[in-house]
């Protein structure tokens, strides 16, 4: 793998006597979506705080690009864009004036980069409308533009679907697949929306308690479990109960005509053909994948609340 983009280094935050982030070491690397999934509370706000700078960290260190945030702060930040929920803009202004009057804070941002990411973002039809006019979802595309006009290496959201209709958050999924693949910005997504980091992410963090309890790609995350429910659809099935009792240790249960239970992947066609040689006829086989919810669930504790 490449050098990392950004690392956190034992990073740590007290507040008082309070332990509240509690030594977290990870790295980020260039091209790659990661996902930072914690419950409410968790943690993950703040570390994001420390990440940029707006929060100092009680120990450890972030490594941006070769540049510690805290011995050099300004060069550290040079290589960060990022947005934190929804993005303030100027509603009575055009998004392209709100792109320029950003632009000129910051050297060497040109009128071509502007128009460049426009384009990444897919707002050339409306960048001249007034933003008071925008959805939310193209407020938070001209936000993530903004983020990326003077070509940061690492962009940071903190949950960009946030309040997004089920539209808005696909956009916004491909915009951010597409920074990371086109540009290749390291993108750090967080979010409590689980079936979208799913979608969206290459690796996963997860977050308790100030702890980072995992950090694995998502394709990881999905194959680890090897047990599947099951649901077969048969007749009759009360017989198909019993042969598949006499089959398997596992619960059988009836569910909504349909027998349901869990197994490992590897015995599903010894029972299936166990069924059949018994007369049963089948009329369906439907496996649940595992899914990166469960895994959370497995983790973090169902029900908990931070």
């Amino acid at each position: 793998m490449s050098e990392p983009v950004m690392q956190l280094k034992q990073v740590k935050k007290t507040i008082g006597k309070n332990p509240i982030i509690k030594g977290l070491d990870f790295n980020i690397y260039s091209g790659e979506v990661f996902g930072f999934l914690g419950p409410n509370g968790a943690g993950k706000t703040t570390t994001i705080r420390m990440m940029v700078g707006l929060m100092k960290m009680t120990d450890g260190d972030v490594i941006i690009k070769g540049h510690s945030v805290n011995d050099d702060f300004k060069k550290a930040v040079r290589h960060v864009g990022g947005i934190v929920e929804n993005p303030e803009m100027y509603p009575f202004m055009s998004g392209w004036k709100n792109l320029l009057h950003y632009a000129r804070m910051m050297p060497g941002i040109s009128k071509d980069r502007i128009h460049q990411v426009v384009e990444l973002v897919g707002l050339e039809k409306r960048i001249n409308d007034k933003v008071g006019k925008y959805s939310l979802g193209m407020r938070q595309r001209l936000g993530i533009a903004q983020a990326l006009l003077h070509n940061p290496s690492v962009l940071i959201l903190d949950e960009p679907t946030n309040g997004l209709d089920p539209s808005g958050i696909r956009e916004i999924r491909a915009y951010i697949r597409r920074l990371a693949a086109e540009e290749g910005v390291a993108v750090i997504v967080s979010s409590h929306i689980l079936s979208e980091m799913e979608m969206m992410c290459d690796r996963i963090g997860i977050i308790k308690n100030g702890e980072l309890i995992s950090i694995q790609t998502v394709e990881d995350a999905l194959q680890e479990t090897t047990q599947k429910e099951v649901s077969i659809e048969a007749a009759p099935l009360e017989e198909a109960k019993v042969v598949l009792e006499n089959l398997t240790d596992s619960d059988v249960r009836i569910n909504h005509e349909a027998l349901v239970f869990t197994v490992e992947k590897e015995e599903i066609p010894r029972l299936i053909s166990g069924l059949v040689e018994n007369s049963i006829d089948i009329y369906g086989v439907n496996v649940n994948r595992s899914t990166l919810e469960e895994k959370f669930l497995d983790l973090i504790g169902e029900g908990s609340i931070e």
